[in-house]
């Protein structure tokens, strides 16, 4: 059943609120110039940037915990690595929350629940689901003097609800509700539905768009599966109003980039990371994902259109306005991972920026799609899985130059004694170097005696769903990434009727319990957009214990190298703040925008896991975001001065 609920917390106090100018990217009735944070990444386009200023560089070291809100008790099984990301409007939080992913209403000075909606999946619905926990967050929209949330379930129904009470809103759908597994493409021959989404809505013009995500497809249990449409409705009644074939229909656009018809049974294809618009244009830009088959693609030969594309697509129609290929025929699973960045440049430029898995920052001019910077188009090397097709160029950027390390060679390996650099070297026999970019997986156990080949970036970046910071007065991009080997190793999965899958018991080779490449191993780097050039980049954190006490680096004068994870970044006025992400230290860091020096290091309860975000009420300007760690469920934490 539904139910709405008054829940009180035991947790602290605090206080915030702000005048400024409005922004021209958002719609809510509301933006971060007047000290709030509406929008998942900010505002709409994405810039993870807000102009408060209250908290400086001159007072940033004594922020202090203004209150805590432990997730514990939400859900029926504590979450222990939660990323949600809330919203703040007029002094009250909006936030997906728990296991089963409620929905609450927090006071944003003292961190009290106002209201709770409990979700409405079935145990069926739920355990069915490729996506569950609390998810992302969730989309407000507003209008005078409504408001309503609008929030994607792990059983995949879009739900509005009230955002004064929780309840759900009679207007719009089925009291409220929208079953979203009615109307899709079903894979032949497949019995389940595997299709969900754990990032917020999108939503923008009174539209809500929806874009899915499936299960990871390394070892996917068949070729076919459902398509990843993306799919609006009104965001007052319900009403359907378009769906986007990622995957073309026969006689649509792009149909022919599949050949053999594989267009008619390949799934995925979906939108899975956060999307983002521009209300004047009226579109909405979509960073499509990769289809079926994350490491091999031979039952779907062709470029394979709109896989791993990104498409600006009209918000009240639907109807594709450009559309530019990013990879074509992906087998790396370096499908794009984040809302795409719009900004108006300095220099008057408009543009979209997509950074991506592979390290790259893909710029065009958002509304013709026009390229910023030429984009060559450059041959790659062909692989010998049988059966595999394989696209002969990919496109590579001018500008800006790769923001993390792209291919791998013998010079990337660890060299910091002459026992290591042999350690590293002995590791790799067994594996191919994947000396380009675009170097495909190979065949554990192939005629040359390889199990695989050896991969810069990792699957998961480069960059990923925490993408990148943009600062509107100047035009620089902060883009957190990873430095991490991967093994592309592909072999039959028994279990399923696609040719090859990633194989298992693969791992990536260490060279005396070291990574096999040279540090930073996690980064920030900012580039001049204006330019297409970098300024700096500096490691994500300091060196972890388990690099910094290898005996085998012992007399080692090293490096800061960073940790393997990317950091949640926030851009505010005067201040870049960067967390250290899933995995990393409890640390939250203050640095200078123009440099990167660290201004301030803030020990936390836990790790930063959800996106940092900033919000001002009362005269008090907040830093909140979830942490996670420490054999504790996952808490939202806000700081201000004392």
């Amino acid at each position: 059943m539904i139910k709405t609920k008054r829940v009180l917390s035991a947790l602290a106090l605090s206080v915030g609120s702000l005048m400024c100018a409005s922004s021209a990217w958002s719609q809510h009735g509301t933006d971060v110039s007047q000290g709030d944070w509406p929008d998942y990444n900010g505002n709409m386009a994405a810039q993870r940037y807000s102009p408060l200023d209250q908290i400086n560089a001159d007072n940033v070291a004594d922020l202090e915990i203004a209150w805590r809100l432990p997730t514990g008790d939400f859900g029926d099984n504590p979450e222990y690595n939660a990323t949600f990301t809330p919203l703040e409007v007029d002094g009250v939080l909006y936030t997906t929350i728990g296991s089963q992913r409620d929905v609450v209403a927090i006071d944003a000075t003292s961190g009290e629940v106002l209201w709770q909606w409990e979700s409405i999946d079935s145990q069926e619905r739920y355990d069915n689901a490729p996506r569950k926990g609390s998810g992302r967050g969730l989309a407000i929209w507003r209008d005078g003097d409504e408001s309503r949330l609008l929030v994607i379930t792990p059983g995949f129904y879009l739900v509005s609800l009230d955002a004064e009470t929780g309840t759900l809103d009679p207007e719009f759908g089925n009291n409220g509700i929208i079953d979203m597994q009615e109307g899709l493409r079903l894979g032949p021959g497949r019995e389940d539905i595997d299709i969900g989404s754990s990032m917020p809505p999108f939503v923008m013009n009174n539209v809500v768009v929806v874009g899915p995500a499936m299960a990871v497809s390394m070892r996917p249990p068949s070729m076919a599966n459902v398509k990843g449409d993306v799919r609006a409705y009104d965001v007052r009644t319900g009403e359907h109003l378009w769906t986007f074939h990622t995957i073309p229909r026969p006689g649509e656009f792009g149909y022919d980039t599949w050949l053999e018809g594989s267009a008619d049974y390949t799934g995925n294809t979906g939108v899975w990371a956060p999307m983002s618009g521009d209300p004047e244009l009226g579109h909405v830009y979509l960073p499509v994902e990769a289809p079926t088959g994350d490491r091999y693609g031979g039952d779907r030969p062709g470029d394979n259109l709109f896989g791993t594309s990104l498409v600006a697509v009209d918000i009240e129609t639907g109807e594709r306005q450009w559309h530019y290929q990013i990879i074509r025929h992906d087998i790396w699973d370096w499908d794009n991972p984040a809302a795409p960045i719009l900004a108006d440049l300095p220099n008057g430029r408009k543009i979209v920026m997509q950074v991506t898995k592979q390290a790259y920052v893909y710029t065009f001019d958002r509304e013709t799609g026009e390229p910023i910077w030429p984009i060559e188009d450059l041959p790659v090397p062909a692989g010998d899985v049988p059966g595999e097709w394989y696209a002969a160029t990919q496109p590579f950027p001018t500008k800006p130059a790769g923001f993390d390390r792209q291919g791998i060679t013998e010079d990337d390996l660890i060299d910091f004694t002459p026992e290591l650099r042999a350690a590293a070297l002995e590791a790799i026999q067994p594996f191919r170097l994947g000396t380009n970019l675009y170097s495909p997986p190979s065949v554990r156990g192939a005629e040359d005696g390889t199990q695989g080949t050896l991969s810069l970036p990792s699957a998961t970046g480069g960059a990923n769903w925490e993408g990148a910071a943009l600062d509107p007065e100047t035009g620089m991009l902060y883009v957190p990434s990873r430095t991490v080997v991967a093994v592309l190793s592909v072999a039959k999965n028994e279990n399923s009727d696609i040719d090859y899958s990633m194989a298992l018991g693969v791992r990536v080779p260490r060279a005396m319990g070291l990574p096999i490449v040279k540090p930073p191993y996690g980064r920030i780097t900012a580039i001049d957009m204006v330019e297409g050039e970098h300024e700096w980049m500096v490691a994500n954190a300091d060196t972890p214990s388990i690099i910094a006490d290898n005996p085998a680096l012992e007399g080692v004068d090293l490096p800061r190298t960073g940790v393997e994870t990317r950091s949640g970044l926030l851009l505010t006025k005067t201040l870049l703040f960067a967390g250290e992400g899933t995995g990393g230290g409890p640390y939250l860091r203050a640095h200078d925008k123009q440099t990167g020096e660290i201004v301030a290091e803030i020990e936390m309860p836990g790790t930063q896991t959800g996106q940092p975000f900033t919000y001002e009420h009362n005269g008090k300007q907040y830093i909140a975001m979830v942490v996670s760690g420490q054999g504790q469920p996952s808490e939202l934490v806000a700081y201000a001065l004392p």
